[in-house]
C-alpha cells in the first residue's frame, strides 16, 4: 500500500520542518520579547515602533513576507544571510528570517498580555527600591509574564509548525514541498495527504500536550 513512499526522503523533509520550526521559534521568542518590552516602554518612540510593527506585520499574509525575503531581500537588495553560495542554504535562512519577522508579532502580543496580568503594585514596589525600567521588567515582570502565557505561546508554536509549509513557495525542501512533488509524480493523492497529515499531527500534538502540562504546572498562583 505504501510502496509509493520508496525513493522519497519523507523523514528528511519532516526534519527540515523541525529545523525551520526550532530556529524560527527561538528567533521569534527573542524578537517578540524585545517588541513586548518596547510596547510597554515609557519611551514614546520605542512604544510607537513596537505598536506599528505588530499591527503592520501581523496583518500581512505570511506568504507575502516569505516571498519578499527571497525576491526582495535576496534578489533586489542582495542580502546573503551568510557566506554560503548554496541556493538551498540561502533559501532556508531567508525562510527562517521571514518566519521570525512574522511570528514575533504574535509572540509579542502573547507576552504583553502576560505582562498585563502582573499586578501594577509589584512594578511600583520595584521602582520604590530603586530598580529602573529594564531591571523591573527583567527581574520582576517578565518571569511572571512568561509563566502565565505558556499556553498562548504553545498555540503560537503549533501555528508556526504548520506555517512552515509556506517555505515551499521559495523552494525550501520541507514536508509540504515534498508532498507537492509526490502528488505530481504519484497516483496516491489521498494516501499521500494522509501520511503528511499524520506527520504534522505527530509533530504538533505532543508539543501541545507538553506545553499545556507545563502551563498548569508553572501557573502563577494569585
Amino acid at each position: 500500500m505504501f510502496d509509493f513512499l520508496e525513493g522519497y526522503d519523507v523523514l528528511g523533509a519532516f526534519w527540515m520542518t523541525v529545523k525551520l520550526t526550532a530556529l524560527s521559534a527561538v528567533g521569534s521568542l527573542i524578537w517578540g520579547t524585545v517588541l513586548a518590552a518596547m510596547r510597554v516602554s515609557p519611551v514614546p518612540l520605542m512604544r510607537g515602533f513596537g505598536t506599528a510593527y505588530v499591527n503592520i506585520v501581523r496583518n500581512i499574509p505570511l506568504t507575502v513576507i516569505i516571498v519578499f525575503t527571497s525576491l526582495g531581500l535576496a534578489d533586489i537588495f542582495g542580502v546573503t544571510m551568510g557566506a554560503s553560495d548554496d541556493f538551498k542554504v540561502q533559501g532556508f535562512r531567508l525562510a527562517v528570517l521571514g518566519f521570525v519577522a512574522y511570528t514575533a508579532s504574535f509572540v509579542c502580543e502573547a507576552i504583553r498580555s502576560g505582562i498585563n496580568t502582573v499586578p501594577l503594585g509589584q512594578a511600583e514596589a520595584a521602582r520604590a527600591i530603586g530598580l529602573n525600567f529594564s531591571q523591573t521588567l527583567r527581574l520582576i515582570v517578565l518571569p511572571q509574564a512568561f509563566r502565565s502565557v505558556i499556553g498562548p505561546l504553545a498555540n503560537v508554536l503549533i501555528a508556526l509548525t504548520k506555517n512552515t509549509t509556506v517555505a515551499a513557495a521559495i523552494g525550501v525542501a520541507e514536508a509540504a514541498y515534498l508532498m507537492k512533488e509526490m502528488i505530481e509524480n504519484e497516483a496516491q493523492t489521498l494516501l499521500i495527504g494522509a501520511v503528511f497529515a499524520l506527520g504534522f499531527v505527530v509533530l504538533t500534538l505532543p508539543t501541545g500536550l507538553l506545553l499545556g502540562w507545563l502551563s498548569k504546572r508553572l501557573a502563577v498562583k494569585r
